[in-house]
This record gives structure tokens, C-alpha cells and sequence, in this order.
């Protein structure tokens, strides 16, 4: 059983013929997706993708420059909340911007995204400041496709909780997390050991980037975000692009129609103690408030020493205080 789901919302692969039109980080609005040269054929071992530890294996095919990966947020949270106890996702790097060596889409150089950033910023409804692009460009996501990589090896929640750090770097702090010294950080901030993380960033890491790589093609994954729900029978429904949450709750529903939602506490202690920084459009998703009335909120919270903004010119990101960053 497959359904692939298409919508209006992404970093989405092409064929190579709709390469010679597109660039990988032109990520389509509406669509929602970031685009990269793929094969469209499906030639994955089906043990690769088997659901072996919860009822539900959630493949996330991501990169951690891909503005639609971060335009997704709110509903991966959301979804982590209602089904944690059905879902292990797996993280997987796709290798969104090898490097500069290729001219296509009306994008030939860093400076040509900066714009293209802000826009999907006002899309999405997520802080993005294109402004990286024009004053410490990334030459690659490969870097710190390698460092999540070096993440995942030494502990798979502290991973995720780097690729946090490291989006909120590039996108909001205009920060190029190519470089080592904002990798270092990161691995800091999410609590990982440095000496070991430097070290599999050197070495190990490299080889598991290119099995993601490997399995990606194999899988016919051609744009970010990729989620590939799958259950113990490798039944399985492909998500493509940035969605509403019930499309993603639908593929799950699908895969595992007895999946119970659970409950949780939505108030602002306990959605910061989950997530210890968040969007004003995250709190809305995750509270089930208005969004108007959530950003309300959460300067209130500010006023009252609960939490810190930062702000950008494309919008704002609220934190708890007295964390690491």
C-alpha cells in the first residue's frame, strides 16, 4: 500500500530534466518542497525501512539548510506529542546543496537566495533571515549534514536537539554552520561531548552522510521534506513537502489505524519544558490557540521574566531562560 501525498506547501528533488529549470534552494511555497536531482526508481531493501522498535518507522529525509524542513516544524512537534508512543523517527540527511558548481533556476550564486528566503519565511509563518546569503554564505550543506551525522552517533535525541540549534543558527541568527566553530557550539548547547563529536565528524560520520545519501536514491527520494511512514508489514505512505498536520496525521492513521492520540499538558510551562524554544506559530500549533493571541502570550511571558525573544526582521523565536544558549 502506498499513497503518495502531494500538496501546497517545500525543498523538493526534480528529475534531472527539471534541474536544468530549478535550483535545489528555490523550495517551492507552494508545493512545499526543495528540489534535488534523483531517480525515481524504488530499489530500497524493505529491512532498511521496516518499523522494528514502535509500530510506526517514520523515515525523515532532511537537510539542515531546507527552509521547508523549518517550515514543518510545528506540525513534526505536534506529532511527536500526540503519537510519541507509536513513532520512532529516523532522521536521514539528503544532501540538499552539494556546492556552487551549477547555474540553474535564476539562483548562480549565495546572494541570488537571500530574497527567495525572505519570501518563504512570510509563507510558512517561520523566522528566516535570507540575510545569511549576503553577509557569510554556506558554500555546502554538506558540513553540517556530516555534523548531524557525528550527532547521531553519539546519542539520537541530542541529534535532533543539534539540527535544532543549527537551524535556528543559519536561520534566524545568520550564522554559516559550515564552520566549526558554530558546529562546536551547537554540540555544546545540545549537550553532546566535544572531543567525540569532533572526532566522528572527522571520520565515521563522513561514511554514514553517504549511506543516507545511498538509501535516498535507493528510495527515489527527490525533495525535502521526505517522510516515509512504514509499519512491520513495510505498508507504507509518503508525505512529500511542507502539509497541514493532518496530512501527516492521516499517513500515520493509515499505516496504524489504531494509533492512540494522547494527551498532553498545553500550557507554557510544560510546552517549554519539551521544547525550550519556539515560534509563535509552534505555540500556536502545539496549544491550539490563535496565532494572533499566542505571540500575545508569549510577550507577556517576556515582560514577566519567563522567557527571552529574539528577534529578527522576518519574525521571532521565544526561549526559556536560564538555558544554554
Amino acid at each position: 500500500m502506498i499513497l503518495i501525498m502531494l500538496g501546497n506547501s517545500g525543498c523538493q528533488a526534480q528529475t534531472k530534466d527539471k534541474m536544468k529549470n530549478s535550483n535545489p534552494l528555490l523550495c517551492n511555497p507552494e508545493s512545499g518542497i526543495c528540489e534535488i536531482p534523483a531517480d525515481n526508481t524504488n530499489t530500497a531493501d524493505s529491512s532498511l525501512i521496516k518499523s522494528d522498535k514502535k509500530p510506526v518507522k517514520i523515515i525523515y529525509y532532511t537537510d539542515p539548510i531546507c527552509s521547508s524542513c523549518w517550515g514543518i516544524e510545528p506540525q513534526l512537534r505536534k506529532l511527536k506529542l500526540e503519537y510519541g508512543n507509536s513513532i520512532d523517527i529516523e532522521y536521514r540527511m539528503g544532501g540538499l546543496l552539494p556546492d556552487w558548481n551549477y547555474n540553474s533556476g535564476g539562483i548562480s550564486k549565495p546572494s541570488d537566495v537571500a530574497h527567495h528566503w525572505d519570501e518563504v519565511s512570510i509563507y510558512y509563518d517561520m523566522p528566516i533571515d535570507g540575510s545569511v546569503w549576503l553577509e557569510d554564505p554556506l558554500s555546502s550543506s554538506y558540513p553540517p549534514s556530516i555534523a548531524f551525522k557525528a550527532a547521531q552517533i553519539q546519542d539520537i535525541e541530542k541529534a535532533v536537539l543539534f539540527l535544532r540549534e543549527i537551524r535556528e543558527m543559519v536561520f534566524l541568527e545568520k550564522k554559516n554552520i559550515t564552520k566549526w566553530e558554530h558546529l562546536e557550539l551547537a554540540a555544546k548547547n545540545a549537550g553532546l561531548d566535544i572531543a567525540k563529536f569532533k572526532t566522528d565528524y572527522e571520520g565515521k560520520a563522513k561514511e554514514l552522510f553517504e549511506e543516507d545519501l545511498k538509501l535516498g536514491k535507493e528510495l527515489g527520494v527527490r525533495g525535502f521534506p521526505t517522510m516515509i511512514f512504514t509499519n512491520t508489514a513495510v505498508n507504507k505512505e509518503l508525505v512529500y513537502g511542507s502539509k497541514p498536520y493532518s496530512t501527516f496525521e492521516n499517513a500515520l492513521l493509515k499505516v496504524f489505524p489504531s494509533a492512540s492520540k494522547t494527551s498532553y499538558n498545553k500550557t507554557w510551562t510544560s510546552i517549554f519544558t519539551k521544547y525550550n524554544s519556539l515560534t509563535a506559530k509552534e505555540f500556536s500549533e502545539l496549544t491550539n490557540t490563535d496565532r494572533n493571541e499566542s505571540e500575545k502570550h508569549l510577550d507577556e511571558l517576556v515582560l514577566d521574566r519567563k522567557l527571552e525573544k529574539f528577534t529578527t526582521k522576518n519574525g521571532a523565536i521565544w526561549r526559556l531562560k536560564n538555558t544554554s544558549r
